[in-house]
């Protein structure tokens, strides 16, 4: 019996896919940027259905993660699986730089960090040859233009699985399909037939995204491009295309012996905004000539395909809606700013309390070096799931009473200090429940020199609100925006509406998408109080 492929296939920000078939299960590992735990896995039967099972990394494997901006941490990493043994490879950019870890079952335990003190550049991958000689990729500044200059390219280099160390010398074997192609990185490379294939993103991964392929029959040569280059984007359809920012995919096989690839793209809201970030979609592939053809006939991703006739259709069941907090464990999809301190939160009594640090969820972004300069202190008080949906409504029913400067509630995050926050505080002796709209004035990305930021802060709404126990709710209706609190959810009303436009603009980009969750800051100083929470909830 049939079924469809519906797109995106991992809704939410989910970037940057890697997956790989072992027998009858699929999996795929996607980007998590500063969240903590990171590196999420999901896992599949039919291609359609996905289900997460795992986050590969987390503080009980030694993970380190600042907040910041929104757009550094971990991205881009490349699963693969030989011999019994999962292999996860990735850059932690607020750690020491390259790293591999390892696993016997998806699942998890994960090891802990090998790091790769040897693997320059970026988004490394990994690759096993059918000898079973294992690979690494990069990118970095490793091609000659012939005037003197080293532009990006892609690298590889035979590798020491078992020591985590190269055996050769980086090799370039590609830079990118078109000339002076910005962002040539994200190199995934297979053995299928006569030619090893070389798949790359190039474009810069917003509008101008795409997918590259390129082949050779030997693997330390220079790879010959796909006279068909770019093979997937979606950036000659114009800025209004309801899917948006196509690149960066991978391929696997089915037993069948047909082809998908996995990759990951935007969907567009209201023409111009991107609050879901980059999100996990799919397409069939045929191969013609020795070349890969991506969506046959129609060459653009579509929103759903036939499934395949060789699978069927396994669903899976789906995250619960409400979180009470009953059990100590969180659910895999909730994830906190950083990695926290283990002593600013805790679940008790079926209560989730968050105590009210000195580290606001606005704090001024800070540059991003790629020099090892790791702090204990870069996280906050924030627990929350992202956004998956266009119009979803997320709440919680919080305990709290401020006694000074602190306060707590349910905040949007969005990235480069874009938020929204609804919040109890203290004004004038006073209790209220207030709406503030957080942004940040930038010219350049934080991860160039020289970059500056001013955080904004201004307040929309603000009512009385004198009762220990209250409901907060902010309902998303594309980028409209309501407000509402309330003593029980059957008496709610509106606080404030407030224009998404503003914490979604084109500036932001799509690297990372909106995050909902409850909060909890001492405004600047480490205050002896906590909010409790008794549920949270998304609709």
């Amino acid at each position: 019996m049939s079924y469809k492929l519906q797109n995106p296939i991992i809704p939410g920000y989910y970037p940057d896919p890697s997956i790989i078939r072992v027998d009858d299960d699929f999996y795929i590992a996607v980007s998590s940027f500063e969240m903590c735990p990171g590196l999420p896995i999901f896992h599949s039967k039919d291609l359609a259905h996905w289900e997460q099972i795992a986050n590969a990394i987390g503080p009980e494997n030694g993970f380190h993660m600042e907040k910041n901006c929104g757009v550094g941490g971990v991205m881009a990493p490349t699963l693969r699986y030989h011999k019994g043994t999962y292999y996860i490879i990735n850059t932690n950019f607020a750690d020491k730089g390259n790293y591999i870890i390892t696993a016997k079952d998806p699942k998890g335990p994960w090891s802990e960090p090998h790091w790769l003190d040897d693997v320059p550049g970026i988004d490394a991958s990994i690759f096993f040859d059918d000898d079973d000689k294992c690979y690494v990729m990069g990118t970095g500044d490793c091609w000659d233009n012939g005037a003197g200059q080293m532009e990006r390219g892609i690298w590889v280099a035979e590798f020491d699985i078992d020591n985590f160390k190269l055996k050769s010398e980086p090799f370039t074997i590609y830079n990118s399909a078109l000339r002076n192609a910005a962002s040539p990185e994200s190199p995934h490379l297979y053995h299928i037939g006569d030619y090893y294939y070389l798949m790359i993103a190039e474009g810069g991964t917003e509008h101008y995204h795409s997918v590259a392929v390129a082949r050779s029959k030997e693997l330390f040569s220079f790879f010959e491009g796909n006279p068909a280059n770019p093979v997937l984007t979606h950036r000659h359809m114009g800025f209004r295309s309801p899917i948006i920012n196509v690149g960066h995919a991978d391929f696997v096989q089915l037993k069948d012996g047909s082809w998908y690839a996995v990759m990951l793209a935007s969907r567009l809201i209201d023409g111009e905004c991107k609050n879901l970030g980059r999100e996990t979609f799919i397409c069939p592939v045929i191969w013609e000539r020795d070349w890969p053809v991506f969506t046959p006939e129609t060459g653009k991703v579509e929103w759903e395909y036939e499934g395949p006739a060789s699978l069927k259709e396994c669903p899976v069941e789906k995250p619960a809606a409400r979180v009470d907090f009953d059990s100590d464990k969180l659910p895999l999809d909730m994830v906190f700013w950083g990695r926290p301190q283990d002593d600013i939160w805790q679940i008790k009594d079926s209560k989730l309390e968050l105590k009210c640090i000195r580290q606001k969820l606005e704090d001024d972004i800070r540059s991003m070096s790629f020099e090892v300069n790791l702090s204990d202190d870069n996280y906050v008080a924030f627990l929350g799931k992202r956004q998956t949906q266009i119009d979803q409504t997320f709440a919680c029913k919080m305990s709290f009473e401020p006694k000074a400067a602190e306060c707590a509630g349910l905040a949007l995050v969005q990235a480069m200090n874009h938020q929204l926050h609804i919040f109890r505080c203290l004004e004038d002796g006073k209790h209220v429940v207030k709406a503030a709209v957080i942004t940040a004035d930038y010219a350049i990305p934080p991860y160039i020199p020289g970059f500056e930021s001013t955080t904004n802060v201004k307040v929309v709404a603000a009512a009385p609100y004198d009762k220990e126990d209250i409901v907060l709710q902010l309902e998303m209706q594309g980028e409209d925006f309501t407000v509402r609190f309330g003593e029980n959810e059957s008496e709610l009303r509106e606080l404030c509406k407030v224009d998404g436009h503003i914490i979604n603009p084109e500036k932001v980009g799509c690297m990372t998408g909106t995050l909902v969750g409850m909060y909890a800051t001492g405004n600047g100083t480490d205050i002896d109080n906590s909010a409790k929470f008794d549920w949270f909830e998304i609709k």
